[in-house]
């Protein structure tokens, strides 16, 4: 048997650690100062880019596609060579995937400050930096599957599946959901519009949870934890019943983001049958990781790294347990658009994939390092403060969510709502938001303990990077292949797994896609709805630029409390010309799909508006939301609004052809008559201001629709 000799490149491996540790404080920072908004608004400091709707995407960004994307790759690089037997097919390629994603990272913070978004959760960034994405995971994907091909190993391990996964379907589900016209330099709109966009958004931002904070977190556990633990995967067979359900049924399960939504009900109610039937595949897992320990609980006892990981699987588990069941409609007609949530996605981040990676990191570093690791007792520190952090941070928001929701729907003996004003009811939530403060420092100190540990571990090893290391070759080992089952045939095959999970995750996509959002005759019109105009048009880019999204939905559902608080329930035909949709994920302030409906409980006038926007509290003393005094100041472009209605036209919004040399005069008229309003209130102001055109977008919300 021919044996060679090769060395793992180590230096990759230590690369992305460094990222998944800069970027572990910058996204926990970022969390730290959100949360701090929330309670504090003055910590806003009246500036576009500190605002809460710019600040809160950067933090979901850091802590996702930084911390946690470096924390992938950390693991991907490390095992893949072991798992492998082989060296990175290409170290220029580990090189460019490494200052690519790092690059991505800097200018999503420098973008989405400076108000450049999408305004798609999860999928915020622009044209420009999509491409850029898409060209780096390519890199990545070539050098992986490179890599699985040449191998000294005739199967490939469970982990390697999921990674495979992965790759695969985020790069599908990324290409889907940027499908976008630009109509400028920083500026797109996307292809798909209301219903349908809306559909495409969570088919993507659930299956980004599932494919790039779950499945290759599951290849990670499937390695590290054996490693730490020293003894093998509990099951087999359950890992790859485990992998296959998974990634087919996980891909169907995003519609129930849009439960009570104007989504079509057969829809809704797939995503809730393959929520429901997660909980199999996911809790197989947990069993998976939690069993492969039995028999070593006093070593968990003793070792950080294991204690971190038994949390961690154990997290995954609650999460993969509360989303089926947050996905029945009777509970999601409960914790929708509330702090549950916040809650809910916490866990899965802060437990699961917070506590994976640093369980990762403590194994990891001595191991590359040659040395123990500085300060166990430090790390136990870590581990309790971090598991502290978590309780006090998600158990408060729970309880936020259920006082607010008992409130809203709370109705008198007379039939009327009790609290038919929303911020009723946002007020009582202050000591549940100052104890997620307490729980985010908890969890930022730990994180902090760790780092200096880490470090001071490094300072006094020795870093080895070329790990010198040997194997036998890949074709030295055919003649003993012996009769193996279907699955055992299939590992040799890596080529023939990815297209089989390719084909898996598409069924669910296309089944739920074509219908109804490449379908648009499935989606009925309303005669009564109208096109924006040049004015209203801008105005809603200037909301989204300025994050309001994040706080306000624009979804009546059908529910009694909310038909009675806000008016007509919202039907698809209302959407047809929304490119994005901005329904809404949370209600941090009332919803506003009805805010242009005049006589409504939701309709302000223009002064209302411009006095709110230049001083919230000045309208309401219990509001957080910022000011926003930038838009008092700034100019609507005026040169961009023919690129806009071009734009437009061409995604199927019906204006007059050769509107856009006309569209800046009917966006002055309808200015002029805002500006005269407010002088009736002696208020003076240029039509060209930015808070103009926000004014003209929030009264045409809900405006052409007829309501009881």
């Amino acid at each position: 048997m021919e044996t060679q000799t090769f060395f793992y490149d180590n230096k990759i491996v230590k690369y992305f650690i460094n990222a998944t540790l800069l970027w572990a404080i910058v996204g926990l920072v970022a969390g730290l100062f959100v949360a701090l908004q929330m309670s504090f608004p003055a910590l806003n400091f009246g500036l576009d880019f500190t605002s809460f709707g710019r600040t809160r995407p950067v933090h979901t960004n850091a802590i996702i596609f930084a911390f946690v994307g470096n924390g992938i790759f950390t693991a991907v690089y490390y095992s893949l060579q072991r798992l492998c037997k082989a060296r990175m097919y290409s170290d220029l390629l580990s090189k460019l995937h490494f200052w690519g994603w790092q690059l991505i990272i800097v200018l999503a913070a420098v973008t989405l400050l400076a108000g450049y978004t999408t305004g798609k959760e999860y999928a915020e960034l622009e044209w420009p930096i999509d491409i850029l994405i898409a060209l780096i995971w390519v890199i990545f994907g070539w050098n992986m599957i490179a890599t699985i091909l040449k191998r000294r190993v005739q199967h490939i391990y469970v982990s390697i599946w999921f990674y495979l996964a992965t790759f695969i379907t985020v790069a599908v589900l990324h290409i889907v959901n940027s499908l976008e016209l630009p109509v400028s330099f920083m500026k797109s709109y996307p292809v798909f519009a209301g219903v349908q966009d809306a559909l495409v958004q969570w088919w993507y931002g659930h299956n980004a949870v599932a494919f790039f904070l779950t499945t290759p977190y599951l290849g990670l556990m499937y390695y590290f934890l054996p490693k730490a633990a020293n003894r093998p995967v509990y099951s087999y067979r359950l890992s790859i019943v485990h992998f296959w359900a998974l990634i087919f049924i996980y891909i169907w399960s995003g519609p129930h983001h849009l439960l009570y939504t104007a989504l079509p009900g057969w829809a809704q109610s797939l995503g809730v049958v393959f929520s429901v039937m997660l909980i199999a595949p996911s809790w197989g897992g947990m069993a998976n990781g939690l069993l492969t320990l039995r028999g070593a609980w006093d070593s968990v006892r003793k070792d950080p790294v294991l204690k971190f990981m038994v949390v961690a699987v154990t997290a995954y588990g609650m999460s993969t347990f509360e989303g089926p069941m947050l996905s029945l409609k009777n509970v999601n007609a409960f914790t929708h658009y509330s702090d549950w949530n916040i809650a809910h996605v916490h866990i899965g981040g802060l437990g699961w994939n917070g506590f994976l990676t640093f369980g990762m990191l403590y194994w990891l570093i001595p191991k590359l390092y040659n040395i123990k690791l500085y300060s166990v007792k430090m790390a136990n520190v870590h581990f309790w403060l971090g598991t502290l952090g978590i309780l006090f941070y998600a158990v408060p928001l729970y309880a936020s969510a259920v006082l607010q929701t008992l409130m809203l729907n709370e109705f008198t003996a007379d039939g009327f709502l009790k609290y038919p004003v929303f911020f009723e009811t946002f007020s009582n939530l202050s000591p549940m938001y100052h104890a997620r403060i307490i729980g985010g420092i908890l969890y930022f100190v730990g994180a902090v303990l760790m780092v200096y540990n880490l470090i001071k571990t490094a300072k006094i090893g020795s870093f080895v990077a070329e790990e010198k290391t040997s194997a036998a070759s890949l074709q030295s080992t055919h003649e003993h292949v012996v009769k193996e089952d279907w699955h055992r045939v299939l590992e040799r095959k890596p080529v023939r797994m990815a297209l089989l999970a390719l084909v898996l995750i598409l069924i669910g996509s296309v089944f739920e896609i074509i219908p109804t959002s490449l379908i648009k005759s499935n989606i009925p019109t309303i005669s009564s709805v109208k096109p924006y105009s040049p004015l209203e048009l801008h105005g809603r880019d200037i909301y989204i630029k300025n994050g309001c999204s994040n706080c306000h939905s624009q979804m009546v559902r059908p529910l009694r409390a909310e038909t009675e608080r806000y008016g007509e329930y919202s039907k698809a035909g209302e959407f047809v010309y929304d490119h994005p949709f901005l329904w809404g994920s949370r209600r941090t302030g009332p919803d506003l799909a009805r805010g242009g409906v005049v006589g409504s409980s939701s309709y302000k006038a223009s002064v209302w508006h411009f006095e709110h926007m230049k001083n919230p509290q000045k309208m309401n003393p219990a509001s957080i939301m910022p000011p926003y005094p930038w838009l008092l100041e700034k100019d609507i472009d005026l040169e961009g609004t023919a690129a806009i209605i071009t734009g437009m036209r061409k995604l199927g919004v019906p204006y007059p052809e050769n509107y856009e040399a006309t569209a800046n005069n009917d966006l002055k008229i309808q200015a002029q008559a805002i500006v005269d309003e407010l002088k009736k209130s002696n208020i003076t102001i240029d039509g060209n201001k930015e808070i103009i055109a926000l004014i003209a977008y929030m009264h045409k919300l809900g405006a052409d629709i007829t309501t009881k």
